[in-house]
């Protein structure tokens, strides 16, 4: 079966976590069953907040599309292994989406890593290509620095946030503190990042 089209203007309002929880795990079931409907009631529900999980993590907006097709695909097929004990349906969702999302990093990483190693040793490749990759992982070493000039707070809800996809109020839960100074620590984390990375 054809997965939707993923986009940015999806239709549907985001699923937010303990809103429909057990909807949401009766559609994965359904969806198990080879019910396309059920599919794409779920794919209604939750694909704004996949795209965001995926966008976040991989910044770049096709790239982040293409991620969320493929947790979808990737749903659809393996939607049996959805165990409601393990956890909420969102959660399984999300985890999938950022795993898909960190998988892309990864094999993007690995093709600029084997493009710089094949321009080391080629008289032929243009300079400009072996530049552009080692210019993606100089990018990548900055922000690895710049991370590490944050108080360990703002690191924690900063990589809370923006690598594992959470929300200020789902970050707030898992640190337990209050939800403004989460919100602040990631604001100051973000400021001092943004000024470290223009140093650099």
């Amino acid at each position: 079966m054809d997965t939707p089209k993923t986009n940015e203007t999806t239709t549907g309002s985001p699923v937010r976590s303990g809103d429909g929880q057990e909807a949401l795990a009766d559609l994965i079931r359904s969806t198990a069953d080879g019910d396309q409907q059920a599919f794409a009631e779920l794919y209604r529900l939750t694909s704004r907040r996949v795209y965001g999980m995926a966008r976040r993590v991989l910044i770049d907006a096709e790239l982040a599309q293409d991620a969320a097709q493929e947790v979808y695909l990737q749903i659809w097929q393996n939607a049996a292994k959805f165990d409601a004990a393990s956890g909420s349906p969102l959660a399984w969702l999300m985890t999938i989406a950022h795993r898909r999302a960190v998988d892309k990093v990864r094999s993007a990483q690995s093709s600029a890593d084997r493009e710089a190693k094949y321009g080391a040793t080629s008289q032929s490749i243009e300079h400009d290509e072996v530049a552009d990759a080692v210019s993606d992982r100089i990018d990548a070493e900055s922000v690895v620095k710049c991370l590490a000039t944050l108080t360990d707070t703002q690191q924690e809800s900063v990589k809370l946030a923006y690598y594992g996809g959470l929300t200020y109020r789902e970050v707030a839960e898992k640190l337990g503190a209050a939800v403004p100074t989460v919100k602040s620590r990631i604001r100051d984390g973000l400021l001092r990042l943004k000024s470290c990375l223009e140093v650099n």
